[in-house]
């Protein structure tokens, strides 16, 4: 595989064929990320997609998963993304999903009727960058929507048959807000009813935009410890039946996954077991070069 830039990709999408379709991301305002900042957004041309599906298909390749990367391949146009949909069908008769990271905006730029149109086509799993249940915090982080759009554009794919997956971030509230935050996102999910949900606890990198702001006090980042307690409260307030649920903690080497209500009691003790050795230890901040 041809691809650009830094491959990012919902770990539920570790067996899906990735298909590179464009590089970078269209919107890349987030405050707090990294991922394409050092990427001209574009979208490939039709020949090397189409090649790229050749190569897989020479080599026997017929996934029944493809997930098109990159940042928010939903983006693109709708009759690109129907033409990219049709070969992947011509060349890969088992494909049964094609997946994709999406905006609100994106989806907010399609009618009705091409949301339709490409659940038909085989568009199935969107996974959006909710991150926060506060507005303000979306506000401060220069996400692309608000909570009240989200609620609107997320109802509008489940309409069609698409499936809503979401990511999330603690830690992205800042300092004191941890709990604060878990109960709005859990409300956010429990009204939205997510199928998968991935939590990137937040991390402070000193190449993003975020980091000037902690630089000039506008923003005073929570440590891991009290991202920990904001995990443990968001997942005793989840009320989401069968909603899949994989957290990283990178700084701490933690990982917690599972689906509720089943695996609830489970991953909590595993989050109570390291919020016992972690509040015993001094507090955990990491910035990254």
């Amino acid at each position: 595989m041809n691809y650009e830039g830094q491959i990012c990709r919902p770990p539920m999408e570790r067996a899906s064929y990735m298909l590179p379709v464009a590089v970078g991301c269209s919107y890349n305002a987030c405050t707090f990320c990294t991922l394409f900042k050092h990427l001209q957004y574009r979208q490939l041309p039709k020949e090397q997609i189409e090649q790229e599906m050749i190569r897989v298909r020479d080599a026997g390749g017929n996934p029944k998963t493809i997930f098109l990367g990159d940042g928010n391949a939903f983006g693109l146009d709708t009759q690109h993304l129907l033409w990219i949909l049709e070969r992947i069908h011509h060349y890969f008769p088992g494909c049964e999903a094609v997946n994709m990271d999406a905006t609100v905006t994106n989806i907010s730029q399609k009618s009705d009727e091409e949301l339709k149109t490409l659940y038909d086509a085989g568009v199935r799993n969107l996974y959006l960058g909710i991150e926060s249940g506060l507005d303000d915090v979306l506000a401060f982080m220069k996400k692309d929507h608000d909570l009240q759009q989200a609620y609107t554009q997320i109802a509008r794919i489940q309409k069609v048959g698409m499936i809503f997956n979401a990511h999330m971030m603690t830690g992205i509230a800042g300092k004191g807000r941890g709990l604060e935050n878990a109960q709005a996102t859990a409300e956010f999910f429990n009204r939205t009813k997510p199928h998968k949900v991935i939590n990137f606890s937040v991390f402070h990198h000193k190449r993003a935009p975020l980091f000037r702001d902690i630089e000039a006090g506008r923003y005073e980042a929570a440590d891991e410890q009290e991202n920990l307690h904001e995990e443990r409260r968001f997942m005793e307030l989840i009320e989401v039946p069968g909603m899949v649920y994989d957290a990283f903690h990178d700084t701490l080497e933690l990982r917690f996954r599972g689906t509720f209500p089943q695996d609830r009691e489970k991953m909590l003790a595993q989050v109570d077991k390291a919020i016992a050795h972690w509040d015993q230890q001094p507090s955990e901040l990491h910035f990254f070069r």
